[in-house]
C-alpha cells in the first residue's frame, strides 16, 4: 500500500494514509465510522488499487453488498490479483444471488487462490448451498483434506465451526457437537463463539454468582447509574468522531479524484452548488 501512495503528492499521500488507518481501526468497532474515513480516502484517491480495497471491505462491512462487489471488481482489475475473488463471492450470496457465487467457486480464478484463498472460497461456496436450501450439498463442500487435517491453521477454526453449524442445522447434533468442540480445541484467538453453542447443545446456563438476588432493587439503581455514565461517555466519543469525520471531509474537499473511466464504479455527487451551500451555511 505504502508503494501505491507514492504516485500521489505528498501532503495528498498523508491525507490518504490518515483515512485508511481509520478505516483499519475502526472497521470492526464501527464499521460506519469506517466507511466514512473510507469515502473521503475514495474521493481523494480512487485510482489507488489499495483505496479501493479498503472501500470495498468499508462497504462490506455496513452490508452495502452492491457497491462493496464494484470496489472489489475495481481493485482487481488494477492490481491484476485474483486474492479478492472469494469475498466478491460472497457479495453476490449477500445481494441474493448465490448461484453467481457457485459459478465463481468453479472459475478457474480459485486455482490461483493460496490455499488459505481456496479455504475461504470453499466457505462461501458452502455458505451459498445453505442458502439455497440445500444442506447435506454445504456439508459435503466443506469436507475436505483441509478440514479432515489435523494441523491447526489460521483459518481451522472456522472451517471446522462452519462444518459443525450445518451438520446442526441438518439435525446431525451429536457430529455438531463433536465438530463444534474440535473448532473450539483450534480456536486459540476467540474467532468464533464455538464455546456458546457447545453451551446451548448441552443445556448449560451461566448465571452471574456474584449478585445476591435480594439486591435487586440494589443492584437495578447500580445499573441505571452505570448505563448513564456509560451513554455520556459514548455520546462525548460520538461528537470527538463526528468531528474528526468532518474536519476530514473539509480536508478532502481541497483536492477530489474520481476514476471516470470505471463503469462499475459510482462516483459520489457533489456539485458546486453543494459545496457553496456548505460555504453559506459556514
Amino acid at each position: 500500500m505504502r508503494q501505491e501512495l507514492l504516485s500521489l503528492p505528498k501532503g495528498l499521500a498523508e491525507e490518504v494514509s490518515k483515512n485508511l488507518v481509520m478505516v483499519a481501526r475502526l472497521i470492526d468497532e464501527d464499521p460506519e465510522q469506517a466507511y466514512a474515513y473510507s469515502r473521503i480516502a475514495l474521493r481523494l484517491a480512487s485510482r489507488v488499487a489499495a483505496v479501493r480495497e479498503a472501500a470495498g471491505f468499508a462497504a462490506y462491512a455496513t452490508q452495502k453488498y452492491s457497491e462493496a462487489l464494484a470496489e472489489f471488481r475495481a481493485a482487481k482489475r488494477m492490481t491484476g490479483s485474483v486474492e479478492l475473488w472469494p469475498v466478491m463471492a460472497d457479495c453476490e450470496r449477500g445481494l441474493g444471488r448465490p448461484e453467481r457465487a457457485l459459478a465463481m467457486a468453479g472459475e478457474p480464478e480459485v486455482q490461483k487462490l493460496d490455499k488459505a484463498g481456496q479455504v475461504e472460497m470453499r466457505l462461501v461456496a458452502a455458505g451459498a448451498r445453505r442458502d439455497q436450501g440445500q444442506l447435506e450439498a454445504a456439508i459435503v463442500t466443506l469436507q475436505s483434506p483441509e478440514l479432515a487435517s489435523n494441523a491447526v491453521q489460521p483459518w481451522t477454526a472456522r472451517l471446522r465451526y462452519a462444518y459443525a453449524d450445518a451438520l446442526l442445522a441438518a439435525g446431525r447434533e451429536d457430529e455438531a457437537r463433536e465438530w463444534f468442540g474440535k473448532a473450539l480445541e483450534a480456536d486459540k484467538d476467540g474467532a468464533t463463539d464455538a464455546s456458546d453453542r457447545l453451551a446451548e447443545l448441552d443445556g448449560v446456563e451461566f448465571v452471574d454468582a456474584a449478585i445476591d438476588p435480594s439486591d435487586d432493587e440494589d443492584q437495578d439503581g447500580i445499573a441505571h447509574l452505570a448505563d448513564d455514565e456509560d451513554a455520556d461517555d459514548e455520546d462525548d466519543e460520538d461528537d470527538e468522531d463526528a468531528a474528526e469525520v468532518a474536519a476530514a471531509e473539509r480536508a478532502a474537499d481541497v483536492t477530489e479524484y474520481y476514476d471516470e473511466d470505471d463503469e462499475e464504479y459510482e462516483a459520489l455527487e457533489q456539485s458546486a452548488a453543494d459545496a457553496e451551500g456548505r460555504g453559506d451555511k459556514a
